[in-house]
Formats: structure tokens, C-alpha cells, sequence
């Protein structure tokens, strides 16, 4: 199999405040929110991040999209530090977050036109990019409408169609369904399976068990930022729900019961 994404003892962070020491109840002045983290991903899989919120997904996904600077360890995508290469990271990836804003003034046509130039592309590539992306997400009907007066789901499919504009070999999705109603989490879910089909490497973060039981070829659990587990779904469950088994691991590494 060929090694798409290597994570090697990546680590971040954060200096605690004293408001949210008092929030926290802890005389703590720092945060580790990624510890030593360390897995790799391959060429056509759709490798799964699952954790509660606040262990760590969304530090170590945008660390990988070069975003932020890990402390210590790094990471390489298709060989690329994103430490010392960001550019050529960035060009060779796609990044989906819930935490994605855009202004609602633009409308999906001009937000299309605006990031393929950001990558150079040839506007006759670009075009036919666009028609086949707003095609199948329905956006062509809303080309021209300013983004303020799509729907909550019609905004999230503007914001992926954007992730992927360059047609990246690697994808980085932070829950990806997060917000969406069951027609639109569908319409996600089923691209994502058509991305691995075209043989991308499809990194993936949730807590939801049901999408890693769709979708993911292998799952990594992290708790407070260390990696608990990491396997197919098959030997980390061994003929146990996912969700069962997850708590389990929970229960194990936290001492404590849910």
C-alpha cells in the first residue's frame, strides 16, 4: 500500500487562561490538546478519526492542513513536511470544516472562480470543474443566489464543492454532517464513497460511530489527544458495536464510567 499521510509523534498546546482555569477548576496553565500522536494513511482509504468533542480532532486536522504549528513532532503528506512545505501541502490537499465561514455576500459562482484561481487553474478546466461539482450537488440552480439566502445544507455542499476545487489527492473532512439534515448528510456521505472510489485518501474526524461504520476503512480513537486505538473496524471490535466498544476504551483509559 502505498503511504500517503505519515504522523510522527505530532504534538500541540495551548496556554490556559485564568478565566477558563476557573471555568475548568484546575491551576493548570497549559493544555495539551494533541499528545505524541503518531499513524499513517494510505492511497484510497478513508482512515477515521473518532473522539468526544475536545480530544484533539480538530487541532490535529488543522495541523495537517498547516493552519496551525504543531510544538513538536511533524507530519508529511505525499512526502511533504507540513512543517517546513506548507505550500506544497496545501496544494496537494482539500480541507472541509464545519468551522468554515464564507461571506455571505458571494454568491457559489463567484467563490468557485475566486479559489481555482487561487490554484492556478485554466479557466476552461475550471468550467468544466465547476459544471460536473454543481451538477451533482444541485448548486447550479443557485449559482447567482448570495450565499445569505441559501439553505443551511445548500451552504455546506458551496463550502465542500470549494474543499475540493483543484481536485486534491488528499482530503481532510472535519465532521463533514455536522448540522445537516439526513438528505443532505446523505448526499455527503455518498461523495466521500465516490472519492475513495477514484482512489483519494480521505481522512475523516466525528463522533458519530454510524458514519465511521459507512464509510471508514480504518478508525483511530483519541481521548484527551493520545491515540487509544488503531485498526480496521474489524479487529477494534471484534464483533462489538462500535459504540459499545469505544466506551469500553473510554471507561479503560479514563477510569471512570459514562
Amino acid at each position: 500500500m502505498e503511504e500517503i499521510l505519515k504522523l510522527e509523534n505530532l504534538r500541540k498546546t495551548f496556554k490556559i487562561s485564568r478565566k477558563q482555569q476557573r471555568i475548568n477548576r484546575t491551576s493548570d496553565t497549559v493544555k495539551v490538546a494533541v499528545d505524541n500522536l503518531s499513524f499513517t494513511a494510505y492511497r484510497g482509504e478513508i482512515f477515521g478519526l473518532l473522539g468526544p468533542n475536545g480530544a484533539g480532532k480538530t487541532t490535529t486536522l488543522r495541523m495537517l492542513a498547516t493552519l496551525i504549528k504543531p510544538d513538536g513532532g511533524n507530519a508529511y503528506i505525499s512526502g511533504h513536511s507540513i512543517i517546513s512545505e506548507e505550500a506544497e501541502v496545501r496544494k496537494n490537499i482539500g480541507f472541509l470544516t464545519s468551522e468554515l465561514k464564507l461571506e455571505d455576500f458571494f454568491t457559489p459562482n463567484y467563490l468557485f472562480d475566486f479559489f481555482s484561481e487561487l490554484y492556478d487553474m485554466e479557466k476552461s478546466v475550471r468550467d468544466a470543474r465547476k459544471r460536473e461539482l454543481f451538477t451533482k450537488f444541485g448548486i447550479d440552480r443557485f449559482a447567482e443566489v448570495k450565499l445569505a439566502n441559501l439553505s443551511t445544507g445548500m451552504k455546506q455542499k458551496v463550502s465542500l464543492v470549494i474543499s475540493i476545487v483543484h481536485d486534491p489527492e488528499f482530503i481532510i473532512f472535519d465532521e463533514p454532517t455536522n448540522g445537516l439534515d439526513v438528505l443532505t448528510a446523505k448526499v455527503v456521505t455518498d461523495f466521500l464513497e465516490e472519492l475513495k472510489a477514484q482512489g483519494k485518501t480521505i481522512i475523516l474526524s466525528t463522533h458519530i460511530f454510524s458514519l465511521v461504520e459507512k464509510l471508514c476503512d480504518r478508525v483511530g480513537i483519541i481521548v484527551d489527544g493520545r491515540l487509544i486505538a488503531l485498526d480496521t473496524l474489524e479487529n477494534i471490535t471484534k464483533e462489538n458495536s462500535l459504540e459499545n466498544t469505544f466506551f469500553d476504551l473510554y471507561d479503560k483509559t479514563c477510569g471512570e464510567k459514562l
